[in-house]
């Protein structure tokens, strides 16, 4: 276990060597996982199931939340061959009231001790978009944030109480895109601020209950996550240009909508192919004694982006990296 700075405990001053140890004992940086229980949404490929291993891999009892748990999907299937009593695979469509309700009673009822809480809630379950916003239909805005931003709050206030009694967290994997808007990204942007948002309420919230709260921010990991494929863009694309508006289409130019798809196509195929970042983020944030509220597991050029479109003035940050 990591250290900390030296501690030195209240009351009077001890004697001689013994007394002297008392006082300045270290103070661990991190909780010992000891069995603590978390459960992860949208386990079935991404983030997800490479969460789920990696925090079984270090002690954790799992609850992996799979879109397609009852169909036989490839994640849930993989989870399952773990055959181990520390892995609970899931049915769970974050868009499904019934579905949370149900993996809430299979988490409570799996739990040694329900008075004792579950650990963690990890809120990953998310899909990805594109398109400008002449292109991109109200169905789509809907969708996008009937995963992205509706479905975390659904499972994060069913098992809020729970969490509450462990005194445990709260971590939602956001976006570099939640904190920072794009060309062409509107309705994956706007369902990730109001994940920001709604994570920032209720870490403020949550103080008084010892409930950390945390957002991680991961920049570009669709090589490594395959929330998007190349085909599915070129798909996306099609569909958007065919129920465009006559307006839009004549304005805009194919030119240009071409441009846009093959930029989205590049953007999908040059991000980091290696997930441990984030993996990383997240097992601090459930371990840390005193997690940061924002990890941002991503490019040193990203990361400087995210510092200037957040702190510069808007026409500035505008200039230099979008005009």
């Amino acid at each position: 276990c990591c250290q900390a700075w030296i501690h030195r405990r209240p009351g009077p001053p001890g004697r001689g060597c013994a007394g002297l140890s008392a006082r300045l004992r270290p103070t661990p940086l991190f909780f010992q996982v000891g069995g603590k229980a978390v459960l992860i949404t949208g386990c079935d490929k991404g983030f997800g199931r490479a969460l789920a291993t990696h925090l079984h891999a270090r002690g954790f009892a799992v609850f992996a939340g799979c879109l397609l748990a009852d169909q036989g999907g490839d994640g849930a299937r993989e989870l399952r061959h773990m055959a181990s009593e520390r892995m609970r695979v899931l049915q769970l469509d974050v868009r499904s009231e019934a579905e949370v309700e149900q993996a809430l009673r299979a988490v409570s009822d799996s739990l040694p001790d329900p008075e004792q809480g579950l650990w963690g809630v990890v809120n990953n379950a998310g899909v990805a978009s594109f398109g400008d916003v002449e292109f991109t239909s109200l169905e789509k805005y809907e969708r996008v944030a009937a995963v992205n931003l509706w479905g975390a709050i659904r499972v994060t206030k069913a098992f809020l109480p729970l969490v509450r009694r462990a005194r445990g967290r709260v971590v939602n994997v956001s976006s570099m895109l939640g904190r920072m808007a794009s060309p062409s990204r509107s309705s994956y942007c706007i369902s990730k601020f109001g994940l920001e948002a709604f994570t920032d309420c209720l870490r403020q919230e949550m103080y008084r209950w010892g409930v950390s709260v945390v957002a991680v921010e991961p920049s570009n990991y669709i090589a490594a996550t395959g929330i998007l494929t190349q085909e599915g863009i070129e798909a996306e694309a099609e569909q958007m240009w065919r129920t465009a508006s006559e307006a839009a289409r004549v304005d805009y130019g194919e030119a240009h909508f071409q441009r846009q798809l093959r930029q989205m196509k590049a953007f999908a195929s040059s991000g980091l192919g290696d997930v441990a970042p984030v993996l990383d983020a997240v097992t601090e944030a459930l371990l840390a004694r005193w997690p940061y509220a924002r990890y941002n597991p991503m490019e040193a050029r990203w990361w400087l982006r995210l510092q200037a479109m957040t702190h510069l003035p808007t026409a500035l940050a505008d200039w230099l990296y979008i005009k």
